[in-house]
């Protein structure tokens, strides 16, 4: 993708406070251990304080060291029938408002896991496996992202929830905006982050970048070819995307390549891109009404940056930015405590900071 201007500042280190910006009006509330505040730009700035920020750090990056990512111990697990013809495998826990945490391409639900070790402190987080992905069943059809949003729809009433928070990546920003846009009613505020969503600009734009070649790889022969080597397809989607060369680290593709590698795993994996087409369709569709709920798009500096925002402002009405410094598309791995903090300022800010698209100064931009 373009490199855009960044307009999201982060920095700090455990020795002083982190301040994490995106483009919103608000007022200020906080307390001892921190807050958030307006800048005398109109940004929101999300402060941790000195004695804060450690004990932040330190559970974050817990679940970012050199072994392979995984979901709090504590959380429970089920396998939900979907009307769709799918057998859908979740893990929840926690206590609180419900939080749906939506994963991506070459990855499966277990890349949740800073977010789910933060959130679960108080939301109840639910964490499924795509269809086709992981421990879910492999169904022969139904990858279009408006039939897996009926999956999603299934898990969350399955669990007695209506209402949740959706946080998605990659892939998952497909099923999220398939799912706000079947359900709207059902979603109480949207974060998207790093991911195009087919049929919506500027797609045709970003479909002429040589590394979404991988869009365009699917069917029998692909499935020979890579086979035996799904290391080797794997390692260079997120080599073609990281903003750092050392990260994600060797257990994490390691872990992930098992999960693909299994029987019938990279059939279903490249069905969630064969399905393009048909989501372009849907998404024409589900754009002639625009999602009203607010909505956070975050992209990594060094990957979508501020074409994420751009993309969600032809389908929504009430979109905020963020830009996460340094980081590439895979967010969750290299860039864990910024996002972290990025999307609970966002999901716990209070009703009064949420303001119509008419209170924000978005930036003008052509594409």
């Amino acid at each position: 993708m373009t490199s855009y201007q960044k307009t999201i500042a982060v920095a700090g280190s455990t020795q002083e406070v982190m301040k994490v910006k995106y483009t919103a009006k608000t007022h200020t509330s906080g307390g001892r251990r921190g807050g958030v505040s307006r800048s005398d730009d109109g940004r929101l700035d999300v402060t941790f304080s000195a004695l804060a920020l450690p004990i932040f750090v330190v559970v974050v990056l817990a679940m970012t060291s050199s072994a392979q990512p995984s979901l709090p111990s504590s959380f429970q697990a089920r396998t939900i029938h979907s009307p769709a013809n799918a057998e859908i495998f979740v893990r929840f826990g926690g206590t609180g408002p419900a939080v749906l945490l939506l994963h991506g391409y070459a990855e499966n639900s277990d890349s949740w896991a800073p977010l789910a070790a933060d959130l679960m402190k108080d939301h109840t987080v639910i964490v499924p496996d795509l269809r086709g992905i992981g421990r879910s069943s492999k169904p022969a059809g139904g990858y279009d992202k408006k039939t897996q949003a009926v999956d999603i729809r299934a898990v969350v009433t399955a669990l007695g929830y209506d209402r949740t928070y959706v946080v998605a990546h990659d892939i998952g920003n497909t099923v999220a905006y398939a799912y706000a846009a079947s359900y709207p009613e059902k979603i109480e505020r949207l974060v998207v982050m790093d991911a195009p969503i087919p049929g919506i600009d500027p797609w045709n734009e970003i479909l002429q970048d040589p590394r979404v070649w991988h869009f365009n790889f699917h069917g029998p022969d692909a499935e020979r070819l890579v086979e035996g080597r799904e290391r080797i397809y794997l390692d260079r989607i997120w080599n073609d995307f990281t903003g750092d060369s050392v990260k994600p680290d060797e257990a994490t593709p390691n872990f992930f390549t098992a999960t693909y590698a299994q029987p019938g795993g990279m059939k279903a994996g490249f069905a969630q891109f064969t399905a393009f087409s048909q989501d372009a369709k849907d998404n024409q569709i589900f754009d002639q009404k625009k999602l009203t709920m607010p909505v956070l798009a975050i992209g990594g500096e060094k990957s979508f940056g501020l074409l994420q925002a751009v993309i969600m402002r032809h389908v929504a009405t009430n979109v905020r930015e963020a830009v996460v410094a340094g980081s590439g598309h895979w967010l969750m791995e290299e860039r864990p405590v910024e996002t972290v903090a990025l999307i609970r300022a966002f999901l716990d800010a209070s009703p009064e900071e949420h303001l119509s698209s008419a209170e924000h100064d978005f930036p003008q931009h052509e594409y």
